[in-house]
């Protein structure tokens, strides 16, 4: 073979890299060896002389080296074709299909020859493309080429579909990308002619088969319908049986293989061609589908091609389930296949035995259903229109007809699905591995889906029938219930509670009567019990609609009876956290109801002490939340009892010896989440934001509450609580999980003014300790509560009347003009040594988060600040403006962006504006430009964009200086972009009148800088 444009290596040479090769593949060499000699070799194949080591390792005797011989052709061809003499590139294809035949007929591997294949067509992306093209028609001429010498029909089908493969995923714009997929079009024919023959041979060659299924998969996504059409029946011959054996599992997957390719990719999916796909294929199914429902290779195939058949015919199936339209070729209806086929996928949906340990190919059936249910609802039945006259009268009994069916279907499903969820005894329970129970409960949770749906076309019916399948276990005697099948039928109510309407219902009404709740057992059997809890938390808003029963009667309502068996679980330490989050939930939704019955709280609030501390914050909100529906004077004893306790407990825990630090940690984290429960609980559960107006009676229970806040009981218990915590985080704010606990606690004893209740601390205070915290440990977890702290202090004002937004309060701007210093010395103290910004992007982030925030609400905060501690703040920012990390270099672009149009828009800080751009203008747009040319990521570059255009808006004169200086200077980042380039883009920017100008203008010079412009992969990433 010539080769005599290549680059000539001396044998030594060669063998030094072929034993480099062979000692990267050896195991004898240590990791680090390993990794260097990888290293090694990466630098050879970057050499221009590796393009002579494709021959002499192609004809070496270790596959290894050989491999290498073939990746390297692919490598250079890809990366540094650039670098590669024109005139030389038809030499070079000559060379490549000349070496990959002479592999092939030589035996070499199958790797290796996959790679030539690969090689062969990186070089067509390259020299094809173009007018005139330097590789005419190169599917055709390169399998003409290899087969001229002889290749076998499997490897002319693998390099095809090598073809379709690569093509497909090329990085190609505009007419490169038109002019690659025509080629693939104008070499259809012949793919299609080479699939046939190698699918209808008399005796099939298994290898030749598969490669044939194998190349038409590939291609399907370019095939016209007319192309696909004439495999169809063949795929169906190839997966029925020969009269006298069985299935061939092998060929069967194979052909089932494509056909889901074709209802899922193809120019047939979407339902397309139901004459051509969609009724061959239930023919087909009603003669051999009786291998649905068990477990085999072939079965688990015939299971996917029914599920894609599904996906793909669905409305098909919706509107001919009562059809009495034949399929031609057949003497039956099409609502005989339909409903057979639904007959099939419901035995695969039931397959004997547990998901997971059993079976594996239900959990892939009840997607359809879904899809199946939505269909139902849009269809319009054909039949319909063929009735004479259009009566009314018949129309509905079609409907009915139709529905029918539909039902008896989905009741079947329900039955079925039930006992699929239901668990083993705990015997057989105690064989199945950890990972086969998390399987088995994520399939109940799917399964929970699938059920919502069924719930949409059966309604009362499915929960008729969950109800009267359990009331015959109950009478079942006793020690026989099955309280497993019990378990999971109380599973399947609690799934499709999101669809239960929410009204009266009777069979909810048992549910949580005496009949079913008043059976259940309330000692051991914890599964059934904790899925009790699970279901009553899931209807916990139900009960708000059911009838009330009057205190006074003997007869407990079904709310009360929930509340009776939740509260019975709390002592159990296995059911605990489901009985308390029940507990919550049922005392949150249910608030007016309950408050009447505060005493039998009480009386829970003095048992707690069986309780576990880790559950027993959510029984106190519970309590809370109870509290909260009661008259503000009245709340006042009842808050004092439950929180003066915890308090001291926490006071006590601060003086435990220095020794025990674990344990007071404990209990510091324990108490905290208490207070933070209760805290929620008082909080209202109406959406302050949803109030639009103030009423009298609104006005007049604010002011009834601001009497109860300023009782001398609630004031003391406040200024307790506020001693304590200041206390806790004075000495444990460098504690992570006493820090996460303080935050929510912060979080939950805050409020907004409308949402205030008796126990809510002003923000002010808490603000200062959070900049004494910041002090001893910069966290995010601070800086956030700051940023939630700077919105309370100048909160919204739902009430006014005016649209202007009000300036915050003297009050509130002194306490920002003194915290501001403080957070602002303690974060860039921190921020200001070398790495840590990029060993912290979470408080970068969270920091700019927070400064931004104040720039909003605050803007002259940072006018009013000591000298100098802006222009630290400034460079920090430019600084942060370099990061690599998105969100927080996202962060600093908003606060930027935020502090210089509020600056530069505001008639109140005189020549603020000007001063800010002079002095730090030009570093911010050096940093944005550098951010372009490559120093930040991409997914920044639109948030540098919008920076731009606000510092171009507002100081075009300026941004016209600086943008030329800057780009031109020789310190800029090194990047692809030339001075013709950078000029384009200077003018754009200048002349630029909107911000749409700014960005594509931007976007257009980040593409050149990078090295970007004209690849797919570079346009697609300016949109992320």
């Amino acid at each position: 073979m010539s080769a005599n444009f290549l680059p000539h290596l001396s044998p030594p040479d060669v063998q030094q890299a072929a034993q480099l090769i062979q000692q990267a593949y050896s195991s004898a060499h240590a990791q680090v060896d390993q990794r260097r000699i990888q290293q090694e070799l990466v630098e050879i194949q970057r050499r221009p002389e590796a393009w002579g080591l494709i021959i002499p390792f192609l004809e070496h005797p270790d596959p290894n080296v050989q491999f290498f011989g073939a990746h390297t052709a692919q490598v250079k061809i890809m990366r540094d074709w650039d670098s590669f003499p024109e005139e030389n590139a038809e030499h070079l294809r000559d060379l490549l299909l000349k070496l990959t035949s002479h592999s092939i007929l030589t035996g070499k591997g199958k790797v290796v020859c996959r790679k030539l294949f690969v090689a062969i067509t990186s070089l067509a992306l390259r020299i094809a493309p173009g007018s005139p093209s330097r590789w005419p028609d190169w599917i055709v001429s390169a399998v003409n080429s290899l087969s001229s010498s002889g290749m076998p029909p499997e490897q002319l089908l693998a390099f095809l579909t090598i073809v379709a493969e690569e093509v497909e995923t090329a990085d190609l714009l505009g007419s490169s990308k038109m002019q690659m997929h025509q080629s693939l079009l104008d070499a259809s024919p012949m793919v299609i002619q080479a699939v046939i023959a190698s699918i209808t041979r008399p005796t099939l060659i298994l290898p030749e088969l598969q490669s044939a299924l194998k190349c038409f998969q590939a291609w399907i996504y370019i095939l016209r319908a007319n192309d696909i059409t004439p495999i169809i029946p063949l795929l169906i011959t190839i997966m029925t049986p020969a009269p006298d054996s069985g299935f061939n599992e092998s060929t069967f997957s194979a052909a089932s293989d494509v056909l889901q390719e074709i209802m899922t990719r193809s120019s047939l999916a979407g339902g397309a061609g139901t004459g051509t796909l969609t009724e061959p294929l239930l023919a087909w199914l009603d003669g051999y589908g009786d291998r649905a429902g068990s477990v085999d290779g072939v079965s688990h195939s015939l299971c996917k091609l029914l599920v894609a058949l599904g996906d793909h015919s669905t409305m098909y199936f919706a509107s001919n389930i009562t059809s009495l339209k034949p399929i031609p070729g057949t003497p039956y209806r099409r609502a005989y296949f339909v409903q057979k086929f639904l007959h099939l996928l419901l035995k695969y949906t039931g397959l004997p035995g547990y998901y997971g340990v059993d079976e594996e190919a239900s959990e892939m059936t009840l997607g359809f259903w879904y899809l199946f249910q939505e269909s139902l609802w849009s269809v319009e039945y054909e039949d319909q229109d063929e009735d004479e006259d259009g009566i009314p009268s018949l129309l509905n009994i079609k409907e009915k007809e139709q529905w029918a069916i539909v039902n008896a279907v989905y009741v079947q499903l329900v039955e079925i699905l039930r006992r699929k969820v239901t668990w083993p005894d705990q015997r057989t329970l105690s064989y199945w591995a950890k990972d086969e129970v998390d399987r088995f409960q994520v399939y109940r949770r799917d399964v929970g889906d699938t059920l919502i749906n069924a719930y949409y076309i059966l309604r009362n019916d499915m929960l008729g029938y969950f109800l009267e399948d359990m009331q015959k276990r109950f009478a079942q005697p006793n020690g026989s219930q099955g309280w497993e099948e019990i378990e999971a039928t109380l599973h399947c109510i609690m799934s499709i509670q999101e669809a239960v309407p929410l009204e009266d219902n009777p069979f909810l009404a048992r549910l949580f009567g005496p009949d079913v709740l008043g059976r259940l057992p309330t000692s051991g059997q914890d599964r059934i019990r904790r899925t009790m809890l699970g279901l009553i938390a899931a209807y916990s808003i139900w009960f708000t609609i059911h009838p009330k029963v009057p205190i006074s009667t003997s007869t407990p309502s079904l709310l009360m009876n929930a509340i009776s068996y939740v509260v019975a679980a709390l002592p159990d330490p296995a059911l605990c956290l489901p009985a308390a989050n029940a507990l919550r939930d049922l005392c949150d939704a249910n608030r007016a109801a309950l408050a009447p019955h505060i005493g039998a709280f009480a009386e829970l609030h003095a048992g707690l002490s069986d309780i576990p501390d880790t559950e027993k914050s959510k029984v106190l909100q519970s309590i809370a939340s109870v509290i909260q529906a009661l008259p503000p004077e009245e709340e006042i004893p009842p808050i004092q009892a439950i929180v003066s306790p915890v308090i001291e407990k926490l006071a006590q825990a601060l003086h435990i010896s220095s020794q025990l630090v674990d344990e007071t940690r404990i209990i510091i984290i324990s108490q905290l989440q208490t207070l933070s429960g209760v805290a929620k609980g008082l909080t209202r559960t109406q959406d302050s934001l949803l109030i639009l107006d103030e009423s009298p009676e609104e006005r007049a229970e604010a002011e009834r509450l601001q009497r109860a806040r300023d009782d001398y009981t609630m004031v003391k218990v406040r200024e307790d609580l506020f001693n304590t915590i200041r206390n806790v985080t004075t000495c444990w704010s460098t504690d992570a999980g006493v820090s996460d606990a303080l935050s929510d606690f912060f979080r939950s004893i805050t409020s907004l003014p409308s949402d205030i209740t008796l126990l809510s601390l002003p923000a002010a205070p808490i603000f200062e300790i959070i900049c004494l915290a910041c002090q001893r440990q910069l966290t995010a977890v601070w800086l956030s509560l700051a940023t939630m702290l700077v919105i309370q202090l100048d909160p919204p004002t739902l009430f006014s009347t005016s649209t202007l937004k009000s300036t915050p309060s003297p009050e509130a701007l002194g306490v920002i003009s003194t915290l501001l210093p403080v957070l602002l010395e303690a974060s860039l103290g921190v921020l200001g040594q070398p790495g840590a910004m990029e060993a912290n992007p979470d408080i970068v982030q969270a920091f700019f988060g927070c400064m931004d925030t104040i720039a909003k609400h605050f803007l002259v905060g940072f006018y009013r600040l000591p000298p100098g501690a802006l222009d630290a703040l400034m460079q920090c920012a430019v600084t942060s403006l370099s990061l690599q990390e998105r969100y927080s270099l996202v962060a600093t672009c908003t606060f930027l962006e935020t502090l210089m149009r509020r600056t530069a828009s505001s008639d109140d800080l005189g020549d603020a504006s000007t001063m800010l751009i002079q002095g730090h203008g030009r570093p911010i747009l050096r940093a944005i430009l550098s951010g372009f040319a490559g120093v930040a990521p991409r997914s920044a570059t639109q948030n540098l964009i919008e920076l731009l255009s606000v510092i171009a808006s507002k100081f075009p004169a300026e941004t016209r200086a600086w943008m030329t200086d800057i780009l031109f200077a020789d310190d800029f980042v090194q990047s692809k972009a030339n001075p013709e380039a950078k000029r384009t883009f200077v003018k754009a920017i200048i002349g630029s009148r909107s911000p749409k100008k700014t960005r594509e203008a931007a976007q257009q010079f980040t593409l050149v800088a990078r090295g970007l412009e004209g690849t797919s992969f570079g346009y697609a990433s300016v949109n992320i």
